[in-house]
């Protein structure tokens, strides 16, 4: 069994999207930059990752790029990972190293099927203003990321460029404080359906937070989204069936549930095929 999450708002949390004040119990440092705590992660989560049956492989899968992922002590340290899905897709990390050959697969397939990212950043660039758009990033040569004051972004305006967009191959997410802007070809699915075919791993548990995740739960065989973030406001706002639950809290603590979920289906899994040996 393959279990594929994405981090950031879902496994660990920055200060500002913790949900409960940052003295609260339970709360471990998850990634450190210039000394300094800037993520954390719950005592509970961790300790369930860790706990992990055998046949459970943990497999990380963010839109942060490969040094963003790095810099995540705890996936470097105390959990290290045997694959890591980076860059929204566009690399995966084996053993530490990364994999190269993938890498040029994406950047092919990105180049065949949709615009090119000069293009795609010109027309984006039409809705973007200094106002409210901070500073912004070509993440691994492959996708833009734009941080913003959320609060001045008009909003209506970027969602109708967003349909654009998709017509010539590039999806816009809203996450918090940044917008991406990334190929269709760079995705989180076709990363870990790749890694699965190679591990003959089995069924698939993902969660994630963000519309750059929604491919993946609907990929998956069993699925679980955070109780905040962009699935669940896009669910409250359009009542969508969807093939997956959300959590009853929010915040950092949804990763406990999040992880009791992924004990819950392998007990599930295990017992059925238990069961159908007999």
């Amino acid at each position: 069994m393959i279990y594929a999450s994405d981090l950031d708002q879902t496994l660990i949390y920055s200060k500002r999207s913790l949900g409960v004040p940052l003295e609260s119990p339970g709360l471990l440092p998850a990634e450190q930059i210039d000394g300094a705590t800037s993520a954390f992660i719950s005592e509970q989560a961790l300790q369930l990752l860790k706990t992990l049956p055998e046949d459970v492989m943990f497999m990380p899968v963010t839109t942060r790029t490969i040094e963003q992922y790095r810099r995540i002590t705890v996936f470097q340290t105390e959990l290290v990972p045997a694959y890591a899905v980076t860059s929204n897709g566009g690399n995966i990390i084996v053993g530490g190293e990364v994999d190269r050959e993938w890498n040029r697969r994406i950047h092919e397939q990105v180049r065949r099927d949709g615009a090119h990212a000069e293009e795609a950043r010109q027309v984006f660039g039409q809705v973007l203003h200094e106002d409210w758009v901070v500073n912004e990033r070509f993440c691994d040569e492959l996708f833009y990321a734009f941080m913003i004051e959320r609060d001045r972004m008009p909003l209506e305006q970027v969602l109708e460029k967003a349909r654009i967009m998709r017509e010539m191959g590039w999806e816009v997410s809203i996450q918090g404080r940044k917008v991406y802007l990334v190929p269709a070809a760079v995705n989180k699915q076709a990363a870990v359906e790749h890694i699965r075919n190679l591990t003959n791993g089995g069924a698939v548990v993902a969660s994630g937070d963000s519309l750059l995740d929604r491919c993946l739960l609907d990929y998956a065989d069993y699925a679980i989204a955070p109780r905040h973030g962009e699935l669940y406001r896009e669910q409250l706002r359009d009542k969508l069936e969807v093939n997956y639950r959300f959590t009853e809290v929010s915040g950092v603590y949804a990763a406990d549930e999040i992880m009791a979920y992924v004990h819950e289906i392998h007990r599930s899994v295990f017992a059925a095929q238990t069961s159908f040996s007999e």
